[in-house]
């Protein structure tokens, strides 16, 4: 189970929004992730994550998607208790008595 978010989904969007517009202004690039980060109260590198993310997201950037990391992470989900199924059955059969083939 992961953290609870410090920041509210409205506010993560708002805030990735306005930091990515900004980056798209010559004028404004430099430090633009710092000054939103400021004015909205929250720590530069959070903001920074945020960002790489949403370019990730939206193909501008190389990386692992929102998306895909989610699948990754059902499936490797499904897989552990795939593995722990079968190894309990490995260790039932085990134990199980065996049929003889000339027992009626």
């Amino acid at each position: 189970m992961s953290a609870p978010r410090k920041f509210p989904d409205e506010l993560r969007e708002r805030a990735t929004r306005l930091a990515l517009e900004l980056r798209q202004d010559p004028g404004t690039k430099a430090g633009a992730i710092k000054r939103v980060a400021e004015q909205l109260g929250m720590h530069p590198e959070t903001l920074r994550n945020w960002v790489r993310q949403a370019e990730v997201d939206g193909g501008v950037r190389a990386g692992t998607t929102t998306g895909d990391a989610r699948r990754i992470a059902e499936l490797e989900r499904e897989n552990r208790e795939l593995r722990r199924a079968n190894e309990i059955l490995r260790t039932a059969s085990a134990f199980s008595p065996r049929r003889s083939s000339t027992a009626s």
